[in-house]
């Protein structure tokens, strides 16, 4: 019997195998971009999948100039800030947003999809974001990641 067990592998900062990956943010929406972005920075693709310990991939994002959004977001979609002072509240809608620097939309987006702890902030750590085509990660090899169910 013992020939037909498995034993459990659980991953830790040591052991992990953590590649480094391409993903064109312009080929779909934002939230469907975003959730398998933060899968992958999670590592929730990968069979020695552990929830408590980073073994997710580097991530790459290009054309962060070139995110897509449905409806009414451009327009409609609201981002929040507070200064810490009494009134000092500031809104900035997505368009304000990507005409100032896109790359944050897709940060914000990630970082509300990964876990809101240490663990969390270590993965988000992991997450490299571009506006154009250009990245200066060459020398990792990253392999370009198809997404799924889009």
């Amino acid at each position: 019997m013992d020939h037909l067990s498995f034993k459990t592998t659980h991953v830790n900062k040591a052991n992990a195998q953590k590649a480094w990956v391409i993903i064109d943010a312009s080929v779909a929406p934002l939230g469907r971009v975003c959730s398998q972005i933060a899968n992958v920075l999670r590592g929730k693709h990968k069979p020695s999948f552990t929830p408590n310990s980073d073994c997710g991939d580097n991530v790459i994002v290009i054309n962060a100039d070139k995110l897509r959004v449905t409806g009414k977001k451009l327009t409609e979609k609201v981002y929040i800030s507070h200064s810490g002072y009494p009134g000092g509240q500031k809104q900035r809608t997505l368009r304000e947003q990507m005409n100032r620097d896109s790359r944050k939309a897709i940060e914000h987006a990630v970082k509300g999809m990964l876990q809101g702890n240490r663990l969390g902030a270590e993965q988000f750590r992991n997450l490299y974001v571009y506006a154009g085509s250009e990245h200066p990660h060459e020398a990792q090899q990253p392999k370009v990641y198809e997404l799924k169910n889009l």
